[in-house]
């Protein structure tokens, strides 16, 4: 069992907008309603192109899919909350709280992966959830640590208890479960996703345990990362609402490693942290203001790490 992965699914967007359904609860999402979705979408394309480029030129395979005109689906950059892909050649398929992220989800995507020599086995799939209310966004709503077995869920609109649960016992990991917050306008609300505000790497994570207000559960989750050996790199709300917690670790060529991160959250960070960071990975960071600010998610959430193993 390996934490980091060298193959990368991602989706370059032909539709991305700011997507009204998801504002509701995601607060990230702080773009400017004025511009043209096409001026959008082509800044969004340009952020991705590049950000692509930087990861292929370190030897990470990045399988990029082209999304599709129809159906419209203003998101579909973020494939990780749709799908997870394992090791053991399971693959999940995940309730989604917008409607129109519903229509992400594509089988499709699996057939070019087969195509690519990876072996999937079995399909979970969860998403017959959404016809009763509950939602579970995939590695949005989920940060692994997979060496450990321990899957870590902030409780939130997109992320039912009942479910992580049942994903856990499927999967095989222990539920660490918790709440995050955020402040907005002065009040203290949920996190969407635990992704925002956490990110685990091979022999490091960082969290901003601020977010956790309940103090017992924040010695909880720091409890379990330490009892794993991870140091711990603490960030502040302010940089989380830069991204700082919306991280990747992946490898590249020779077996080296890249802590992917946007420019955002890497100019919010301080040179303790980065130097923190350096003694256990590289860091690499691309320019997605465009993307986060209109999409309300950053590097990580582009990014769904496939872990299938090939024929």
């Amino acid at each position: 069992m390996k934490q980091i992965t060298n193959n990368i699914l991602m989706i370059r967007p032909v539709s991305f907008r700011m997507n009204e359904q998801t504002m509701v609860n995601n607060f990230y999402q702080t773009g400017d309603a004025n511009l043209l979705p096409s001026t959008v979408n082509a800044k969004a394309q340009q952020e991705f192109d590049l950000f692509v480029n930087k990861l292929t030129d370190l030897g990470v395979n990045v399988i990029v899919v082209e999304d599709s005109v129809t159906p419209n689906t203003p998101d579909s950059i973020f494939p990780n909350n749709w799908v997870s892909f394992h090791d053991n050649g399971d693959v999940g398929f995940y309730p989604m709280f917008a409607e129109n992220r519903r229509l992400e989800r594509r089988e499709d995507i699996l057939d070019l992966l087969e195509d690519k020599g990876f072996q999937i086995d079995n399909i979970i799939d969860y998403s017959s959830a959404e016809e009763d209310g509950f939602y579970l966004e995939g590695t949005g709503s989920i940060v692994l640590d997979r060496v450990n077995e321990k899957a870590y869920c902030a409780l939130s609109p997109r992320a039912d208890e009942e479910l992580f649960i049942e994903f856990c016992e499927d999967f095989d990991y222990a539920p660490v479960i918790f709440e995050a917050y955020q402040t907005v306008d002065g009040d203290r609300k949920l996190i969407y996703h635990t992704n925002v505000m956490m990110c685990i790497g091979d022999t490091f994570a960082v969290i901003c345990a601020d977010a956790i207000d309940d103090k017992q559960e924040r010695k909880m989750v720091l409890e379990n990362l330490k009892k794993d050996n991870k140091e711990i790199i603490l960030i502040s709300e302010k940089q989380l609402n830069s991204f700082a917690g919306n991280m990747l670790q992946v490898s590249g060529d020779n077996d080296s490693s890249y802590l992917v991160m946007s420019t955002s959250a890497y100019e919010s960070l301080t040179v303790q942290q980065l130097e923190k960071l350096e003694k256990h990975t590289s860091i690499i960071h691309a320019d997605l203001t465009t993307i986060e600010t209109h999409g309300g998610g950053s590097a990580r959430c582009m990014m769904a790490e496939v872990f299938l193993e090939k024929k």
